[in-house]
């Protein structure tokens, strides 16, 4: 992996260990007043957006508007990074700057007020 200031193997994407993470859910579903299965973050800017189960899928819409290809579990307990581009997980990556997850108090899919009963059959 290779961190904004270059080091690391070349030809891998950019990650930014010192950007936060821009919130506690996914910035689009919150704005627009929909739920998400699992969150995930981006490692460039920490854009927080959704899983791709989830029904909108706004971490991969990120990546693909952005140009910024690696995302990181915002999962408690996970640690995994993935690549868009190569379509694979990377096991390894820097310290990226605190929260490493949600709050643990937070529903999964969430947010709970917004998910219908029936989220299970709307998952991709």
């Amino acid at each position: 992996m290779t961190t904004s200031d270059g080091q690391g193997s070349p030809g891998t994407p950019a990650i930014d260990p010192a950007v936060p993470p821009s919130g506690t859910g996914c910035a689009e579903c919150d704005a627009g007043g929909g739920w998400w299965f699992h969150l995930r973050r981006c490692t460039a800017c920490g854009h927080i957006g959704c899983c791709d189960s989830s029904p909108a899928q706004h971490a991969d819409a990120h990546a693909a508007a952005t140009g910024h290809p690696v995302v990181r579990s915002f999962e408690p307990g996970e640690e995994w990074f993935w690549n868009y581009p190569e379509e694979r997980y990377v096991e390894d990556g820097p310290e990226l700057a605190a929260p490493h997850s949600h709050p643990l108090d937070q529903s999964v899919p969430g947010p709970a007020e917004r998910v219908p009963s029936d989220w299970r059959s709307r998952l991709n």
